[in-house]
């Protein structure tokens, strides 16, 4: 089969493509035939070498959130599925744990669904975690990515006010999610306050200065959380809130009517052009590669 792989740490072009043996489900697993696979900023730091508690065996392969087609294994043969992998997602072929998969709702398109996996469970785990809920004003730095875009949703659905950060350029789109946009940057607290909204939580998806400054609101620091600042949280009593893993959630939250992903998807053949996009954190929604069946 063909993968994606890197032979050592660097930019986007270090990303190649390699044939390797073909692999076959062992008990307790299926084998899918991928379909697209979503880029996540934890992909760009295993590729710089940015992520040191994880070690590269070159050639390194790459991905942790894929879709695609049941071939074998322990799960009827055709049913599409979409999950959580580790390191290998950008390949034709990946075996994973039945248990582990979510069959993908009808609604879904295969990029779509692969752009939701990482996105679905991250938002949702930290939602749980701060205790967002009806009444709540909810501070969100980095509301237009990808968990910023499903946190929205989420806590809007659950009665929450969702005051969102992000660039001029995102702001209609914000509004669209049903969230009170405001511009992040120095100004952000005053443009907070001129919104007439008191946030009672934060969750930052962004880092730098956002925990400091949602403290600087008067938010209590044990519903300040953070999924990308480990120091800053440390800093300011803070709280880390990278969720676990979880398949029930994830098919909780793919199986929600009118759930909106923007998608930029790019064919894997233009993979480094891919993870070029997810590292200048730029942009609303997910990156994902459709991988070439063909």
């Amino acid at each position: 089969m063909r993968a994606v792989v890197f032979d050592r740490y660097g930019p986007p072009d270090v990303l190649r493509f390699a044939d390797l043996p073909d692999p076959e489900p062992g008990p307790g697993e299926v084998l899918v035939k991928v379909r697209a696979a979503g880029v996540q900023p934890f992909d760009v730091a295993v590729r710089t070498g940015r992520m040191p508690w994880v070690r590269a065996d070159f050639p390194q392969r790459i991905g942790q959130e894929y879709v695609g087609v049941v071939i074998a294994g322990d799960l009827a043969p055709g049913t599409p599925v979409l999950g959580s992998t580790m390191l290998n997602a950008v390949a034709e072929y990946v075996t994973v744990p039945a248990g582990n998969v979510v069959v993908k709702p009808d609604h879904l398109d295969f990029p779509t669904a692969a752009g939701l996996v990482a996105a679905s469970q991250t938002a949702s785990g930290a939602l749980i975690e701060l205790a967002v809920t009806e009444g709540d004003v909810l501070l969100l730095h980095a509301a237009a990515g990808s968990v910023g875009t499903i946190a929205t949703q989420l806590a809007v659905r659950a009665g929450a006010t969702v005051i969102g950060t992000a660039s001029p350029g995102n702001h209609e789109y914000l509004r669209e999610l049903g969230a009170v946009p405001v511009p992040y940057g120095m100004g952000l607290i005053d443009a907070v306050r001129a919104t007439g909204l008191t946030p009672t939580v934060a969750l930052d998806a962004a880092g730098g200065e956002a925990i400091g400054q949602s403290v600087g609101l008067g938010i209590a620091p044990d519903r300040v959380g953070t999924i990308v600042d480990d120091k800053a949280a440390a800093e300011h009593g803070a709280r880390v809130v990278r969720a676990g893993r979880s398949p029930q959630r994830l098919a909780e939250v793919v199986a929600l009517p009118g759930l909106r992903m923007p998608i930029r998807a790019f064919g894997w053949e233009r993979v480094a052009e891919a993870h070029a996009v997810v590292e200048s954190r730029h942009g609303r929604g997910k990156v994902v590669v459709t991988v070439d069946q063909g």
